[in-house]
């Protein structure tokens, strides 16, 4: 049995503000520490349910921020950025059988502690097949294109609401409660480390497979806060604006969906300023 673990960083214990997360601050230093022990708590209790393989998938910003050296060593990670499948990536090659997101976070435009999708601001919405979508809702469509179930969600307590949209049969940990989108409640690591752990170990009876999901095409729609972003995202083949700060595009399949989703993302992220945006 084999486990991938796709890792973020906002929805991790003890991150609560843009430094916690930004590679090079001190506080960013301070809470990788935090992070790592996330994910380890992770990967010890799905070996504790029985898993015989873990892959780590960094998924946060330069997907360089977990520590290796920290890391469990009978699991593996795939570190470093540019990979066919971003955020899950691993998935795609048939030997996964459950799938875990941990330190994940609410979508673009919704309450949370550090509240975004994929930019960390300019989007103010995503929305897949017509519902508001978080990173967790299409990473989800992306796995089941796959035949993987989400077994394991951590994150503030509002994702852990949102994944019971999208996983509903998945285990939650919330490692934090929200207040704001830069203050929550927030557990001690030894806390949290002891209850992802549990909760994984009770994850892997959910790890298995299912036949592949394929219900395109799928309507992914993009809200920024200002027009000219919408103007820059259409040079991404197939994606028209739909709205002074709107755009959509339609792919067959989710694959093609999150990929052209990245692209975007990308081309508007070169379209910014650095003070208007």
């Amino acid at each position: 049995m084999k486990i991938l673990v796709s890792a973020d960083m906002e929805g991790a214990t003890g991150v609560t503000w843009p430094a916690d997360v930004l590679p090079g601050t001190p506080q960013w230093e301070r809470c990788r520490a935090m992070f790592t022990s996330d994910v380890n708590a992770a990967v010890l209790g799905f070996y504790d349910g029985g898993a015989d393989e873990v892959l780590v998938n960094e998924a946060h910003w330069t997907m360089r921020n977990l520590l290796l050296e920290e890391l469990d060593p009978r699991a593996e990670m795939i570190t470093g950025r540019h990979k066919s499948l971003s955020m899950v990536e691993g998935v795609q090659h048939g030997d996964v059988d459950g799938v875990a997101f941990v330190g994940y976070h609410t979508g673009a435009g919704a309450e949370g502690v550090l509240a975004h999708t994929y930019l960390a601001n300019s989007l103010t919405g995503v929305w897949l097949d017509g519902q508001r979508a978080s990173e967790g809702v299409l990473n989800a469509r992306v796995v089941a294109e796959y035949g993987v179930p989400v077994i394991l969600v951590t994150g503030d307590d509002l994702t852990c609401a949102d994944a019971a949209g999208y996983a509903p049969g998945a285990r939650t940990v919330a490692v934090k409660d929200h207040v704001s989108r830069y203050a929550a409640v927030c557990r001690a690591p030894a806390r949290t480390a002891a209850d992802i752990r549990a909760a994984a170990a009770e994850a892997v009876k959910l790890a298995v497979r299912h036949e592949p999901v394929r219900d395109g095409p799928h309507t992914v729609e993009v809200e920024f806060d200002a027009e000219h972003l919408s103007m820059a995202a259409t040079v991404v083949p197939g994606v028209e604006r739909t709205g002074e700060r709107r755009i959509a595009y339609t792919s067959g399949t989710m694959y093609e969906g999150i990929r052209t989703f990245k692209a975007v993302t990308t081309v508007v992220s070169a379209a910014l300023e650095e003070h208007y945006g």
